[in-house]
């Protein structure tokens, strides 16, 4: 079994079966499982993080 490597700021690391998925930072599967750790670097190459949408403005009662 190969090390987990890092790409783009993801891991690559084979899941539970040994096919192999593109993890983010808390360890969440956020894409595959790919055949090849090719195939996932090559996604994780071009993944781009969203920042967060802005919180809402609560409306406040004085």
């Amino acid at each position: 079994m190969s090390a987990p490597i890092s790409v783009n700021g993801y891991e690559i690391k084979p899941n539970e079966t040994g096919e192999w998925c593109v993890f983010d930072a808390s360890g969440e599967n956020i894409a595959g499982p790919f055949n090849t750790q090719e195939a996932a670097i090559e996604v994780a190459s071009v993944l781009q993080d969203q920042p967060a949408p802005p919180a809402r403005r609560r409306n406040k009662k004085n």
